[in-house]
C-alpha cells in the first residue's frame, strides 16, 4: 500500500548543498547532449550527403535512427534503472554515449553513421529518464524541485537555440565529425557531476520486481512501430501499403502489450498507475503540448518559406521569439508555480499553449504579427508544463517508480510530435494540390495553401484541446494526493 504524502523517506540522496549542485550540473548536461544533438547536426546534412554519398532516405535515418531508439527504449530503460539503479544506468549511458561519439572519427559510410546514431539514440533513452527522476530525488520540496528541473531543462534549451548557430560556425572551420565529437566532453562532464554529486541508490528504494522481458519487447516494438508509422506516411503517402502495415502492426502489438500487462504477476509498467490523476493528468498535458509544439513548428516553418517566400535565414529570425520567450522564461517558472500552485500551473500552462495554436489557425491569414502571438503564446506554456507536468507524474507515483515515471513523460512527449507532424502532413497533402517545392505558385494554390493551413492547425488545437480537457478532469478526480493507490 502507498500513500503518497507519507511516501518513505527519501534514501541515498547527497547530504550536502554543493552535492547537489554538482549533481545538477551533471544532469543538466544530459539535457544539453539530447537537444544540442539533433539540432546542431542537422545543419550538417547536406555535408554529410555529399561525403558520404548519401541517398535522401539515409540521411533522413541520420536522424531518424536516433529518435526512434531513444523513444523505442525509454520504457525498458526505466524499468532497468527503477531495478538496478539510476545512477548506474545513467552512468552506463554516458560511457556509451561517449564511444559511440568517438567512434564517429572512423565513420566512412552512411550506414556506419545510423549505426552510431542508433546507439547514441540508446545512451539517450538510458539517460534522460533518469535525470528527471534523480533531480526529482534530490530535494524534497516541491519549489526545490521545480527549481532543480527548470535547471535542467533550461540547459536543454540552451542546446536547441544554440545548436544550428554553433554548427554553422563550426563547419566553416571543422569537419563534420567534430559536431558529434562535441558530445564526449559533455558526456565527461555529466559523469563527473553524477558520479561526484548523486549517492548510488539504496536498494531499499529500488523496485524488486523481476524484469518483464516479454513486455519490454512489446512494448518496445510498439512505440518504434507508433514512431515509424507517421514518418511512413508522410513520405510514403496514403496509397503505399507501408505506412498502413506498420499500422496494423503497431495496434496489434498495442494490443498484445496490454494483454500482457494486464496479466503478468511483474508487469514492465503497471496499468493501474496510469490510473492516477496526478499521473495520468500530466502526461495529457505534455502530450497536449508536444502536439502543439510540433505541429506548429512545422507549420510556421512551410508558411514563411513556402507561402511567404522567406528565405531560410530569415525564417529563422522570424523564429527567435520563440527561443527568446522558452529561455528568458525560466526566472518566471517558480514564481508562477508558488502563485498558483502545482495543478493550476499545469492546466494553465497546457491551456495557453493550446490556445497559441488556436491563435495561429485564427490569425495566420493576417500576416507574421499572428504567427508571433502564436509563438509566445505556445513558447510560454511550453515552459511552464514542460516542468511541472512531469514534476507532477512523478509526485504521483511511488519512490521505487520514478524512472517508470519520468520515461513515460517523454514518451507521450515523443509520441505526440510524430504524431503531430504526420497528421499536419497528411491534411497539407490532402488539401494542397501541386508541389510544395514549386518555384512558384498560382493565386489558387496559395489560397489553397492557406486554407490547408488554417484547418491542419484547427484539427491539432481540437485534439490538444481534448487531451486538456481530460487532463483538467483527471487531476479534479480527487482533491489531493493524499489519497491511497494501492499498487
Amino acid at each position: 500500500m502507498f500513500t503518497a504524502e507519507a511516501r518513505p523517506p527519501d534514501v541515498a540522496r547527497p547530504e550536502s548543498l554543493g552535492d547537489r549542485w554538482i549533481a545538477l550540473t551533471g544532469l543538466s548536461a544530459v539535457f544539453l547532449f539530447e537537444m544540442l544533438d539533433n539540432s546542431i547536426l542537422n545543419v550538417a546534412l547536406p555535408t554529410i550527403g555529399r561525403e558520404l554519398q548519401a541517398t535522401t532516405t539515409a540521411l533522413q535515418w541520420v536522424t531518424g535512427a536516433y529518435s526512434v531508439v531513444f523513444g523505442g527504449l525509454m520504457l525498458l530503460f526505466g524499468a532497468i534503472a527503477d531495478r538496478f539503479g539510476r545512477r548506474r544506468v545513467m552512468l552506463t549511458g554516458l560511457v556509451l554515449l561517449g564511444a559511440a561519439s568517438l567512434a564517429t572519427m572512423f565513420v566512412s559510410t552512411a550506414g556506419q553513421l545510423i549505426a552510431v546514431r542508433a546507439c547514441m539514440g540508446a545512451a539517450a533513452a538510458m539517460t534522460t529518464p533518469g535525470s528527471m527522476a534523480l533531480a526529482f530525488r534530490l530535494f524534497r520540496a516541491d519549489d526545490l524541485r521545480v527549481r532543480a528541473i527548470t535547471v535542467i531543462s533550461t540547459a536543454g534549451l540552451v542546446g536547441l537555440a544554440i545548436g544550428p548557430t554553433a554548427g554553422g560556425l563550426v563547419l566553416a572551420v571543422a569537419p563534420w565529425q567534430v559536431l558529434l565529437l562535441i558530445n564526449v566532453p559533455i558526456a565527461a562532464l555529466a559523469f563527473a557531476g553524477i558520479r561526484l554529486g548523486v549517492a548510488a541508490d539504496d536498494p531499499s528504494s529500488l523496485h524488486a520486481g523481476p524484469l518483464d522481458i516479454p513486455g519490454a519487447v512489446l512494448g518496445t516494438a510498439t512505440i518504434i512501430l507508433a514512431l515509424v508509422t507517421p514518418t511512413l506516411f508522410v513520405d510514403e503517402g496514403g496509397a503505399s501499403w507501408a505506412p498502413w502495415t506498420a499500422a496494423a502492426a503497431a495496434i496489434v502489438t498495442t494490443a498484445a502489450f496490454v494483454l500482457r500487462e494486464r496479466t503478468a504477476r511483474h508487469p514492465l509498467l503497471d496499468l493501474r498507475l496510469l490510473a492516477v490523476p496526478l499521473v495520468s493528468s500530466g502526461l495529457a498535458y505534455k502530450a497536449a503540448a508536444g502536439l502543439a509544439v510540433a505541429g506548429l513548428g512545422y507549420l510556421v516553418t512551410l508558411l514563411l518559406q513556402f507561402a511567404w517566400g522567406w528565405s531560410p535565414a530569415m525564417a529563422a529570425v522570424g523564429m527567435l521569439p520563440q527561443v527568446v520567450v522558452l529561455l528568458a522564461g525560466s526566472r518566471l517558472v517558480t514564481p508562477f508555480v508558488r502563485r498558483v500552485g502545482l495543478e493550476r500551473a499545469a492546466w494553465l500552462s497546457a491551456a495557453a499553449v493550446v490556445a497559441g495554436l488556436a491563435a495561429f489557425a485564427a490569425l495566420n491569414r493576417f500576416g507574421y504579427p499572428g504567427v508571433l502571438i502564436a509563438l509566445v503564446l505556445v513558447a510560454a506554456g511550453m515552459r511552464v508544463v514542460g516542468v511541472v507536468a512531469g514534476n507532477n507524474v512523478l509526485r504521483g507515483l511511488p519512490e521505487n517508480r520514478t524512472s517508470i515515471g519520468a520515461a513515460l513523460v517523454d514518451t507521450s512527449s515523443e509520441l505526440a510530435t510524430g504524431a503531430g507532424i504526420a497528421a499536419t502532413g497528411t491534411i497539407l497533402a490532402a488539401l494542397f494540390t501541386g508541389s510544395l517545392t514549386a518555384s512558384s505558385w498560382s493565386t489558387a494554390q496559395a489560397g489553397q495553401f492557406q486554407q490547408a493551413v488554417t484547418i491542419a492547425a484547427l484539427a491539432l488545437t481540437a485534439v490538444a484541446a481534448a487531451l486538456v480537457t481530460y487532463g483538467v478532469i483527471r487531476s479534479h478526480t480527487t482533491t489531493s494526493v493524499k489519497e491511497t493507490h494501492h499498487v
